[in-house]
């Protein structure tokens, strides 16, 4: 196994919960899961939203959701068709949600590093 497969073996291991209450139903809060933020992902992002890093806007947020939210089995939580609805969602939740998919990262230059 070469290192490439190391990464991605790693990578699946080290996925964020995020338990969401207003997403629940009677059965309980929803729970999503995010694997750590990539360089790629953060180029995709600024393509559409050039000042991402330095000022994240609701558009931003609600884009990076949908890139990395999963299911428990891995797969999408969300599509872009899904966006008139996450739009519509208390702000609070977004950005709860967004900030957590965030995970480690404290600054810009802590993922320059990587």
């Amino acid at each position: 196994m070469g290192l490439a497969d190391n990464i991605r073996s790693n990578r699946s291991k080290s996925r964020t919960k995020i338990v969401v209450e207003a997403w629940g139903d009677d059965a309980g809060p929803a729970v999503i899961f995010s694997s750590p933020l990539t360089a790629g992902d953060i180029s995709r992002i600024q393509r559409k939203h050039k000042d991402f890093l330095n000022n994240t806007s609701v558009e931003a947020m609600i884009d990076l959701i949908i890139l990395k939210a999963e299911s428990e089995d891995g797969e999408k939580a969300f599509s872009i068709e899904d966006r008139p609805v996450l739009m519509r969602e208390n702000l609070n939740v977004i950005s709860e949600v967004a900030g957590q998919m965030f995970g480690d990262i404290d600054s810009i230059e802590d993922l320059e590093k990587n």
